[in-house]
């Protein structure tokens, strides 16, 4: 299997005015679709992998290099940027494409997820969730209206609405209760976004499915999502230590739930093999943080899966990072020097292997929509698995 080289160009310009949010399909091999989606920044190439730029910036990388890797899109964390430096600040200082200098699209994701993570620093009410900062022990309150407001602070392209993701291991009545709420509050989400003036006139709004593992669960969610009205859905709950055969098997029906003419989302996904099979699944857009997490700790993604560069086996192999990758670290470093780097701590080896997660998860994705233009993507997923899982 060849790899893809990224295609780091930028839409060429015109004088036409560009939509606020267009998605088109332009081909589709079983459920798995290859489209676009047009923004006044910039087109989004689908299925597309998100850097994730927690606190405005993606770690170890220039913005420059993040798109040179071919990434259309990143995402920005509402709950640590309205904490550190804070929302307000944000727009006094020109947003975040600007205060980053990243000019293209942004989603920001809606700090619902980080602050149910802080189990025993909030509290849980119909209004919202009040809880401590995990910096100074400070107070706050984030709601669906507060969550819009700072997503518009920071200028997000794609905004996403407030909701609670709870874990898939609670009762089942638990959880339909917290995907009610995430309802609810997807509405008051949708009017607070409406209501946002200028920002609203040029970003796009996604609402998330919750339910957990339960097909009618989710089936509801999707029912609620629709009437209510967004330009994107997000797959939510998911990843969060269910397993990927769960996870698959709820992917086996949640993307079909969605609209078929809206992009699907599935958040906080995940390990190459993960993207492959949901994109198999009829997903359209992820995120992780595993490239960039991963490349801090010395862990590198190829094409025949994934290498531990602490390893000793690698002190005095001359090879490249991965002979099927055109990114700059494998054309530029061996792996024994990379194994040097990692193993002395030094912050060079942590960027280089950064920068190479990047571009393989960004080659990943434009061999997939490869595939899918060329009505082949079951042959690349079975040949993609064969390689990549093969235990060496």
């Amino acid at each position: 299997m060849t790899s893809a080289a990224p295609d780091p160009a930028a839409p060429t310009a015109s004088t036409t005015p560009r939509p606020r949010f267009q998605f088109s399909i332009d081909a589709q091999d079983g459920a798995a679709r290859r489209g676009t989606i047009r923004m006044r920044r910039g087109d989004i190439r689908t299925p597309a992998f998100m850097p994730v730029g927690t606190a405005a910036t993606v770690k170890g990388m220039k913005p420059e290099a993040v798109r040179g890797t071919g990434a259309d899109i990143i995402l920005g964390n509402t709950y640590h940027l309205m904490l550190r430096p804070g929302a307000e600040r944000m727009a006094r200082l020109g947003g975040l494409h600007g205060f980053m200098n990243w000019p293209r699209p942004i989603l920001t994701d809606s700090g619902g997820y980080q602050v149910m993570s802080l189990s025993d620093l909030r509290k849980l009410t119909e209004e919202g969730v009040e809880f401590r900062s995990h910096l100074d022990g400070s107070k706050h309150m984030l709601t669906p209206e507060r969550s819009m407001e700072i997503q518009r602070l920071l200028g997000s392209d794609i905004v996403m609405a407030f909701d609670e993701c709870p874990r898939a291991d609670q009762p089942r009545e638990a959880i339909a209760a917290s995907m009610e709420l995430s309802m609810r509050w997807a509405k008051r989400s949708r009017d607070a976004f409406d209501a946002g003036g200028d920002h609203a006139k040029n970003a796009a709004l996604f609402g998330i499915q919750q339910g957990a593992l339960d097909e009618e669960l989710r089936g509801r969610s999707a029912a609620a999502l629709r009437e209510i009205g967004f330009d994107g859905y997000a797959i939510g709950g998911l990843a969060v230590g269910e397993g990927q055969e769960a996870m698959f098997a709820t992917l086996n029906f949640a993307p079909g739930q969605l609209p078929e003419d809206a992009p699907r989302y599935l958040m906080g996904v995940g390990k190459p093999d993960d993207l492959v099979g949901a994109v198999e699944r009829g997903v359209d857009m992820f995120d992780c943080v595993l490239p960039t997490r991963s490349g801090r700790n010395g862990q590198a993604f190829t094409w025949n899966g994934p290498l531990n560069l602490r390893n000793a086996r690698f002190a005095e192999d001359t090879g490249p990072l991965d002979e099927r990758c055109s990114c700059p670290t494998c054309a530029t470093y061996s792996r024994a020097y990379l194994h040097h780097l990692v193993k002395s701590g030094e912050m060079l080896g942590a960027m280089l292997v950064t920068e190479h997660n990047l571009s393989f998860y960004q080659q990943l994705m434009q061999a997939m929509r490869d595939a899918i233009g060329a009505g082949r993507f079951a042959g690349f997923a079975a040949e993609f698995r064969r390689d990549y899982l093969t235990k060496r």
